[in-house]
C-alpha cells in the first residue's frame, strides 16, 4: 500500500512519478494511453478529506448486475449515506433511481464522478466532468488514463486512479 512520504516544506510535485512530472513539460506527448499503475500521488489524508467532504457521486458505468463492482460499490456508498446517481445510457433505472445517459445530463451539482469504464474509454467522460465542473474524478481499480488525467488536472479537478471508493472508505473511515 503506497504511503505519503512528503516532508514539511516539499510539494507533491517533488514526489510525483516521473511520467506525471513530464506531463507539464512541452516534451511529453500524450496519446491517451493507459497510465502505469503507479500511485496517484494523493495521501491518505487527501483521500479521507474527499470521502468526508463530498457526498454527491455520479457513477459512470453503473450496472444493474449485483455481482459486478459497478453495482455493489455504489450500493455500498448509498448505504453509507452518499447521494449516488447512476450514469448508464443502456439503463432507465438502477438502485431504484433514474439513470442518466451521461454526466452532463445529471441534474444539479456532481461532486465526484466515479468511473467504471475501461481506461481507453475515459477521455469523453473526462470532457463531461469538466463541463459539469465536478470536483473529483475518481477512476476505480485498474482504471487510469494519461490524457484524461492531464486535462482534468489542468482544469483544477482532483484526479484519483486505480483506487476503489469502497475499499478506501473501509480502510480510512470504516
Amino acid at each position: 500500500m503506497p504511503f505519503d512520504v512528503r516532508l514539511a516544506g516539499t510539494s507533491s510535485h517533488d514526489f510525483m512519478p516521473a511520467w506525471l512530472a513530464s506531463l507539464s513539460s512541452d516534451s511529453g506527448r500524450l496519446d491517451g494511453e493507459a497510465l502505469p499503475m503507479e500511485s496517484d500521488g494523493l495521501s491518505d489524508d487527501a483521500i479521507r478529506r474527499i470521502l468526508r467532504q463530498y457526498q454527491t457521486v455520479a457513477v459512470v458505468g453503473a450496472s444493474k448486475d449485483p455481482s459486478k463492482p459497478s453495482h455493489y460499490v455504489p450500493r455500498f456508498l448509498i448505504e453509507q449515506g452518499y447521494r449516488v446517481i447512476p450514469v448508464n445510457p443502456t439503463a432507465d433505472e438502477i438502485f431504484g433511481r433514474r439513470s442518466c445517459r451521461n454526466l452532463v445530463e445529471v441534474e444539479g451539482d456532481v461532486e465526484i464522478a466515479e468511473i467504471f469504464r475501461r481506461s481507453e474509454d475515459v477521455p469523453p467522460h473526462a470532457d463531461d466532468a469538466m463541463k459539469k465542473r465536478v470536483r473529483v474524478f475518481w477512476m476505480q481499480e485498474s482504471i487510469c488514463n494519461r490524457e484524461a488525467t492531464e486535462r482534468l488536472r489542468k482544469a483544477g479537478i482532483t484526479v484519483v486512479w486505480n483506487r476503489c471508493m469502497m475499499k478506501e472508505y473501509r480502510r480510512l473511515l470504516g
